[in-house]
């Protein structure tokens, strides 16, 4: 009769112990455990609006109506038609969206005014690099613990996003190119969060106090954001198309500029005429009616999705990289 016996440890072995943070990535989450708790938090309540969200999608989407999807333009989706359900849809993915898509701005105040600025407006860091730490190894420990978090959480949302937003028919979270879409759908939302953590360390270093720092990586996440939607659909070349087939674009397709010409040869600008129309004929009528000889359009299709979100994302992570070398450079020179 067989016996069972425990695995004998041999006696000079050392016990097992889980791992744990310890050094300085135990200080950091020790440090700015509040904003740790905060973040956790944020996290955790948008993992559970979207799955929620997720569980709710094909019901309240079937609930949808007043969308064509064989329009060559984009419509209003007959909003006046969705059912409660729909409207809280609607709303909570556009919600979370925000979310993601703002979280530079919370990140980069956060960064310049506790991350670095009040460190080293108290004398915490100085303390710390009298204890055989070095400036360098202090700022890249306080750069790569946030970092990691960020990624990672970042990272669950936008999959979870995409996820939530494919269940079911229909289109309750607006067009691609929409910017709350298009930076929560993508790679770009990490890079935008890891450019407002860098942003904000370097502000914490130039200026030495949380207040000042806060307010300067605010305007400079502001400025980065805001320059980078207004050229957004300049990333990649947009296609331009002539003729009829101007008029009967993909549906999802965003036109960028739409014009004519007329009998005589002039150009017409952003003229819409005769878009929207249900027939041959009556295109033909309209051209009649008109005296317009030729259509052209310029737009961006939805296939230029994943060209746009790397050429915007490379961008963000170029504004990273040198704002985290800007900063080391800068705590060199200060404390060699």
């Amino acid at each position: 009769m067989s016996t069972l016996t425990t695995p004998h440890r041999p006696s000079g072995a050392a016990p097992y112990r889980p791992y744990r943070p310890s050094g300085l990535t135990w200080t950091v989450l020790r440090l700015h455990r509040t904003a740790l708790y905060v973040w956790g938090a944020a996290l955790l309540a948008a993992v559970a609006a979207l799955i929620w969200l997720l569980a709710a999608g094909p019901d309240a989407r079937a609930t949808v109506g007043g969308c064509d999807a064989s329009e060559p333009f984009p419509i209003d989706c007959g909003t006046a038609h969705w059912t409660t359900t729909a409207r809280i849809h609607a709303s909570g993915l556009a919600l979370v969206s925000a979310c993601v898509t703002f979280q530079i701005y919370a990140v980069a105040v956060w960064a310049g005014a506790a991350l670095t600025g009040r460190e080293l407006e108290s004398g915490t860091a100085r303390l710390a690099w009298t204890q055989s730490v070095t400036p360098a190894r202090w700022l890249a420990t306080r750069l790569a613990v946030p970092a990691v978090l960020l990624t990672a959480g970042t990272t669950l949302a936008v999959l979870l996003l995409n996820w939530t937003r494919r269940a079911g028919r229909g289109d309750l979270s607006g067009g691609w190119f929409n910017m709350n879409v298009f930076i929560s759908s993508g790679p770009v939302a990490v890079a935008y969060a890891l450019a407002g953590l860098a942003l904000g360390a370097l502000a914490g270093l130039v200026l030495r106090r949380a207040l000042p720092a806060a307010a300067a990586a605010l305007a400079a996440a502001y400025v980065l954001h805001e320059v980078l939607d207004g050229f957004r659909m300049s990333l990649w070349p947009a296609e331009t198309v002539t003729g009829r087939a101007a008029l009967q674009l993909p549906h999802g397709t965003l036109v960028l500029e739409h014009g004519a010409v007329t009998g005589a040869g002039e150009r017409l600008g952003n003229n819409m005429a005769c878009v929207g129309t249900d027939s041959a004929a009556a295109l033909e009528r309209c051209v009649e009616r008109t005296g317009l000889t030729d259509f052209w359009t310029t737009y961006q299709p939805e296939s230029h999705f994943w060209p746009l979100q790397l050429v915007e994302s490379g961008l963000l992570l170029a504004v990273t990289g040198l704002a985290a070398a800007a900063a080391f450079a800068l705590l060199r020179r200060q404390h060699s």
